[in-house]
């Protein structure tokens, strides 16, 4: 990493601390590949903490001088005039002891906020905080669609989208994921935002297996599918994903639409509009959504993809 790299980086950073966001946002994203020598590394401004997150090792000598720029960063007017108060350098790539906290004491659980909605983050012990800040406006999207329909929420996490739905006016959501304790996450969320669990399902099971639960409680006018691109023993996105695209059609109300996302930067959207149209002919592709501009990539179709689809309702005769 050249020092050409990291003076890039610093003007960036005290560029975007001049003036924060008021919300939590990326301030830096170098895996879009429009920044040389800084496609490993990332920064998430967290309201008062600023998440530095490093997804390939360094040479020593590099992350010794990465450590000294940050540092620096904290001792100038755009850090203090921003009000954050913690530095956390997260290591990615290693699977043990990944939190580096810089500036400021340790902060296992950190609440932050999203299109007026608040969310409770897990910082230094997980490799994931609880949110993926690029599905921003695939949320908002959510909460501006979602009043009065019955929603799927498929691979569910913490139930950020079941959140973003219920303050849509979501008549009700149904949260599936393997992850128990991300489920838990989700209910977190919820009471967070003083939402009316009982509106709210949370189911700790396999997909795979649960086609006909789903079945009962269908069916639904808005599905919402965000795989992991790889999840071991459980779901690999080019296997498994249609197998849940031929199941649509059986869980969608008429009319209902799909939010299908994949996040693979090897992985274009023609695999979800080629495979739904193989898949689910009866599910017409709508539009792509937006990406926030804060994740600007070299290559649109490496970034993010969510895709929205409908089911053509049936022509009377």
């Amino acid at each position: 990493m050249s020092s050409t790299a990291y003076t890039t980086l610093q003007q960036h950073l005290s560029q975007a601390l001049a003036s924060p966001p008021g919300e939590t946002r990326r301030l830096f994203h170098g895996r879009g590949r429009l920044w040389p020598g800084l496609e490993q590394i990332t920064v998430d401004w967290l309201q008062g903490i600023v998440l530095v997150a490093l997804f390939r090792e360094p040479e020593s000598a590099d992350l010794t001088a990465l450590r000294q720029m940050l540092l620096a960063l904290t001792q100038t007017p755009a850090w203090q005039a921003s009000g954050a108060h913690t530095l956390l350098l997260q290591h990615r790539y290693r699977q043990q002891d990944s939190a580096e906290w810089l500036l400021g004491e340790a902060v296992e659980h950190w609440q932050i906020s999203e299109n007026g909605l608040r969310y409770l983050l897990d910082l230094g012990s997980k490799q994931n905080s609880g949110l993926f800040l690029d599905m921003r406006l695939g949320r908002q999207w959510v909460q501006a669609n979602a009043d009065g329909l019955r929603v799927l929420n498929l691979f569910a996490y913490t139930c950020a989208f079941s959140v973003a739905a219920l303050a849509g006016g979501a008549s009700r959501v149904v949260n599936l994921d393997m992850a128990r304790a991300a489920l838990s996450r989700g209910r977190d969320n919820h009471r967070l935002n003083q939402q009316d669990l009982s509106r709210v399902s949370f189911l700790g099971h396999d997909l795979f297996k649960s086609w006909g639960k789903l079945r009962k409680d269908g069916p639904f006018d808005l599905i919402i599918i965000d795989p992991p691109t790889f999840q071991k023993g459980s779901f690999a996105l080019t296997q498994d994903y249609q197998k849940i695209l031929r199941r649509l059609p059986e869980l969608l109300s008429p009319g209902g639409s799909v939010l299908a996302c994949v996040n693979d930067p090897d992985i274009g959207p023609d695999f979800l509009i080629d495979g739904m149209a193989r898949e689910a002919p009866g599910l017409r592709f709508i539009e792509r959504l937006d990406n926030p501009p804060e994740f600007a990539d070299i290559h649109p179709d490496s970034a993010l993809k969510v895709l929205l689809f409908r089911q053509q309702e049936a022509v009377q005769e």
